[in-house]
């Protein structure tokens, strides 16, 4: 029997953002995630040894990034990349779920803040992830100092910047020991508009409204981010698509059952198992999109995500 909705999510959800895609722009997009990250100053944040605000190199130039350490011994190094559907999210939206990676891994993290549309569209964001990767590895010294032990991580459309990066190191011979995929954008071909490719992915009727991300809000995200909808085919954006998975970073994949993105999360690390890439798969019962940020809040959402942390860290420990 499937577990209900969290009582505790289910009185957060109320107050959560970005569900009217038919008043929403990328600037309001951006100032209420802003907004939701500064109702919560009074709560101290989790304590992490340092913070810096850094450079690391985008694709056309230097991106804003910041490095946050629990410890100065050497230690794996984590790129992580924050969600916000492409267009939002930032450095200080997703301050707290990168300390929480910092002290749940002992991992130097790297959070970075890369080009969004629709300034920059598809393929920027891709190309940004990709080279700050390679950059914080040719400069690992500066960071956890193994260039073994280094993964990518990210949430919703970060954890599809984290995919993607890490089929590209791949195809680039860089060996990654993992990646963190938090209910990832797996597949946007059709933009979540063309009921064929929806109904591959059950949850997107399922979970279209209601659950605080919504299909209709995916579509929108999706409508910024890609210029063309042909696009939706690339694995760049959509690395459910990717014709050969084999030798990509080991995975962990987590998911939340009320959360349109459900299926092609799972749909994806099935298809890492299926291409002999280990990997961990976690269904977030009683969960919601958007629930690693929700764990002061809720017991459910706080245990999910750091079982999810402790596999990564096991991971990150084995090494490439």
């Amino acid at each position: 029997m499937i577990p209900p909705l969290d009582p505790v999510v289910a009185q957060i959800i109320p107050l959560l953002p970005l569900r009217d895609p038919a008043t929403m722009t990328p600037h309001s997009a951006r100032d209420a995630l802003r907004a939701l990250a500064a109702s919560r100053a009074a709560v101290p944040p989790p304590p992490v040894m340092s913070t810096e605000d850094i450079k690391v190199k985008g694709a056309t130039g230097f991106l804003a990034a910041r490095a946050y350490r629990n410890s100065n011994d050497k230690s794996p190094t984590v790129v992580f990349f924050h969600g916000g559907g492409w267009v939002a999210g930032d450095l200080e939206t997703h301050d707290r779920q990168a300390r929480w990676l910092a002290i749940e891994t002992g991992a130097v993290v790297v959070s970075v803040d890369y080009r969004r549309p629709p300034e920059v569209r598809f393929p920027g964001a891709f190309e940004d992830a990709f080279t700050a990767t390679q950059d914080v590895i040719a400069r690992i010294a500066e960071f956890g100092g193994d260039a073994a032990r280094v993964g990518v991580a990210g949430d919703s459309a970060g954890g599809n910047l984290a995919a993607t990066t890490a089929i590209a190191c791949r195809e680039a011979g860089i060996g990654l020991a993992a990646q963190l995929l938090v209910y990832p954008v797996t597949d946007v071909a059709g933009n979540f508009a063309d009921a064929m490719e929806n109904a591959r992915f059950p949850s997107r009727a399922e979970n279209a409204e209601g659950y605080f991300l919504t299909r209709a809000t995916m579509e929108w995200f999706c409508g910024h981010y890609l210029e063309d909808k042909t696009h939706g085919t690339d694995w760049r954006v959509s690395p459910l698509r990717a014709k050969d998975l084999a030798g990509v970073a080991p995975a962990i994949v987590c998911t939340a059952w009320f959360d349109p993105l459900r299926d092609e999360g799972k749909a994806y690390a099935d298809t890492l198992k299926a291409a002999g890439v280990p990997t961990s798969y976690y269904d977030g019962l009683g969960l919601i999109h958007g629930y690693f940020g929700l764990g002061e809040a809720s017991e459910t959402a706080r245990r999910e995500a750091q079982r999810a942390r402790a596999d990564f860290k096991a991971l990150l420990e084995k090494g490439a």
